[in-house]
């Protein structure tokens, strides 16, 4: 009897022992994920010289003249609106296109389906760097340069590969039953997606949505080539303007870096709840 005692004792203990260990790894992962971030708003509100002087203390005076002045020399009236219209706009129609496509390649059938869709599979493995001079002459030759649809067009196709890879693949999972039963009561195609596909496809949609948002609010490369306008930039580039002659500024610098990382920490910690179960149960289901 007193072994089994202290056999117990020394399980609990080795239990707490694990649950210390773990806690303080996620502690030390979050640290390191956290501090950068205050370090950077903490750091946007000193002036150049007392961010030279002491990079690690805390501001002594804090100003937002720094934030009043990266907002006026990048141009952020102008900019931020178009980010918020361009990451809207692209999200909404990959996902709307992704999930559209998903359920023709894995509920209707047909000999054109399987090459259709490996050709759209095949997109996954082009990056942006081969895409870049293709695009720039095709939109030139249809006359689109310098315009709000050329960069939504190419955002949209840029993101469908991998957004019909994962419609099709979670779609794919439903059952068939579900849409023949609705096929045997009258239901079109377009009305099964909208009423049956789309709502059970609410996890997929999530992850896209994830994966969108965040890649075309701080996309830099394609936009870069799509428009020369300033009024048709995005954020990013306001950004870029900081690592020229301004590089020095650290006060505006961190401050431009800040106005473009705040709408995504807003964007995660509003909808963490819906991204957590969003991705948890296409986890599940895939």
């Amino acid at each position: 009897m007193p072994e089994m005692i202290k056999e117990s004792k020394s399980k609990k203990i080795l239990s707490i022992i694990g649950k210390a260990a773990v806690y303080l790894i996620m502690g030390i992962f979050a640290f390191m994920t956290l501090y950068p971030i205050f370090w950077l708003i903490m750091n946007s509100f000193k002036t150049t010289r007392e961010f030279q002087v002491s990079q690690l203390a805390l501001p002594k005076s804090p100003t937002l003249q720094n934030y009043v002045g990266a907002w006026q020399i990048g141009d952020f009236s102008l900019l931020f609106p178009n980010s918020i219209l361009y990451t809207l706009g692209a999200t909404v129609g990959i996902i709307f296109l992704s999930l559209l496509a998903g359920f023709a390649f894995a509920k209707l059938k047909s000999k054109a389906t399987k090459p259709i869709y490996n050709s759209f599979i095949m997109g996954i493995l082009l990056t942006t760097q081969t895409l870049m001079i293709p695009l720039f002459l095709e939109v030139n030759l249809l006359g689109i340069y310098n315009t709000r649809f050329a960069v939504l067009l190419v955002y949209i196709g840029a993101g469908l590969p991998i957004g019909i890879y994962l419609s099709t693949e979670y779609i794919r999972a439903i059952p068939s039953a579900v849409v023949e039963s609705a096929r045997i009561d009258g239901a079109g195609f377009f009305r099964i997606f909208l009423s049956i596909i789309v709502p059970m496809s609410v996890p997929v949609a999530t992850t896209l949505a994830i994966l969108n948002i965040t890649n075309t609010w701080n996309e830099f490369a394609l936009i870069n080539i799509l428009v020369s306008k300033t009024e048709l930039k995005s954020l990013p580039l306001g950004i870029y303007k900081f690592s020229g002659s301004l590089s020095s500024d650290y006060g505006k610098q961190f401050a431009a870096l800040t106005i473009g990382m705040v709408p995504m920490l807003a964007f995660y910690i509003i909808f963490r709840k819906q991204i957590t179960k969003g991705v948890a149960a296409g986890a599940i289901k895939g």
